[in-house]
Parts: structure tokens; sequence; C-alpha cells
């Protein structure tokens, strides 16, 4: 039977849990507007003290690592769960649209450059990118996928949907969703359609952004 020191405890533990997360959600909206903003307007927007939110994090940059880590983990996570799909081309599509969904490269557009990557996120960026690569092989397995597209190419479709924003949430879904089907339709294969223009991107050619800015 729980001890009352006990149920105190994970009473605690799980006041705690909560408020990391209105702290993230708090940071992720005020950095998304302004990646320059002063970390206080994060401790201000989540409703906390200054004092509870460097318990958690030593500084701007850790919160701005941890955001962005967090969004990394979430496309493993979708990654992860699209190739379980048995349909090539739905895996590819699913994955894709959850993505945007989440809103994973708003952070990549607007925080990169602003902290310096651990190397655990150095791993996970391989793994994600290996994920990647197979929901591409797969999606060209199927035959609907365009033969000249290639796995560098999901970036730029993400951050062309993540770059969509509207002030309402729902709004900017929708428009969103509408972005990627767009994108979707010249991402397939079609008859007698021209080659993509220019030499695709290469692998690395963005990891630039991530250096860190003076």
């Amino acid at each position: 039977m729980p001890t009352t020191s006990g149920n105190a405890l994970a009473g605690r533990r799980a006041q705690a849990a909560r408020n990391d997360e209105v702290i993230l959600e708090a940071a992720r909206a005020v950095f998304l507007d302004d990646p320059k903003a002063p970390i206080a307007a994060v401790a201000e927007r989540a409703g906390v003290g200054i004092s509870a939110l460097y318990r958690r994090y030593a500084g701007k940059e850790d919160l701005l690592r941890q955001l962005c880590h967090d969004g990394l983990r979430r496309y493993i996570a979708v990654a992860e769960a699209a190739l379980a799909e048995p349909d090539d081309w739905a895996a590819f599509t699913g994955f894709l649209t959850r993505i945007v969904d989440a809103d994973v490269h708003s952070l990549t557009v607007h925080l990169a450059g602003t902290f310096t990557p651990t190397e655990e996120m150095g791993r996970d960026a391989l793994r994600a990118s290996e994920l990647a690569t197979a929901l591409v092989d797969r999606a060209h397995a199927s035959g609907r996928l365009r033969p000249d597209v290639v796995v560098q190419d999901l970036g730029l479709v993400l951050e062309a949907c993540a770059a969509v924003r509207v002030p309402d949430a729902e709004r900017t879904r929708q428009l969103r969703r509408r972005q990627l089907a767009v994108l979707l339709g010249g991402l397939s294969t079609a008859p007698d359609s021209d080659p993509l223009p220019g030499p695709p991107p290469a692998a690395g050619e963005f990891d630039w952004r991530w250096r860190l800015r003076e």
C-alpha cells in the first residue's frame, strides 16, 4: 500500500513533469516567433517563475537544444511507425503528413545555428536519415515516386510546408496539408514529365545551418 510520503513524492514528480511540458510548449511558441527572445519571455508565457525554469535548464541554449532534440525524436518515432505500414506509398505519404502536422521542421527553420548540437543529437540525426532513406526507397519501389527524387528533397518539401503559417492554428494545418498535396503531386511519377532541374541536393548540403551563429 503506498505511503503518504510516497504519494507526495509521486505527486511532486507529476507536477514537475507538467511544469516541464508547459515550459517546453511556451518555449516553442516564444522562440518560433522570435529566436532572439530572452528566456524570461518563456517563463512569463509559461506562467512560472524564472527560478523554476533555471532549475530545469541552465540557460537559453539548453532549452533550444531540448526543443530541437524533442523534434528530432518525434521525427524518428513517426518514421518508425510509418515503416510498419505495409503499403509503400501510403507509408511515404503518411509519414510526410504526420511530420507536417507535428510542425517539426519549423524548429529547423527557426532554431538552426542557435545552439551547439550534442553527440546524441548527431546519432539521432543519422538514425532519422536512415529511416527517411528507407521510406524513400520503398516509395521508389512502389513505382509512384519519380525516380529523380532523393531523400534530401524531403527536407525541402517539409520546410516549404513549415513556412506556411497564419495566426489561426487550424487554418495553418489546413493550408499546410494543401501545400503538401500540391508538392506530392510534383513528387509523383507522371507520364512524359520533364526531369527535375539542376543537380539534386547532396547529403550534408544543409549542415552549415547547424553551425553556431556568432
